[in-house]
């Protein structure tokens, strides 16, 4: 069985590899996949969606007679994850009190 990952998880898991380092589109995807299962048809419409709302920005390099696209995060961008690490951390204690019996509030 496979859970689900949220757009807004995706989000903020590019974000999160991002402000670590820039990475080229297939990079991010093997980097991604390390941790869940996801595809290069699910990560170019995340790192699109991302571009257009301005959380990363883009720069050509060559690499091997051609240029490699790589992903950048922005302030904005930074500002997002921060967001979404803080919405993460809410989620996560609220699961946590379910799965490991605690009291839900």
């Amino acid at each position: 069985m496979k859970i689900q990952v949220s757009a807004d998880l995706l989000d903020g898991m590019v974000l999160a590899l991002l402000d670590r380092q820039d990475y080229y589109g297939y990079a991010l995807t093997q980097d991604m996949q390390k941790a869940i299962s996801v595809s290069e048809s699910t990560m170019y419409p995340v790192l699109r969606r991302l571009k257009k709302n301005e959380f990363l920005t883009t720069y050509d390099q060559p690499y091997e007679g051609r240029n490699r696209r790589y992903y950048q995060i922005t302030p904005a961008g930074q500002e997002h994850l921060a967001d979404i690490i803080d919405m993460w951390d809410q989620f996560k204690e609220s699961l946590d009190q379910v799965f490991k019996g605690g009291q839900v509030q």
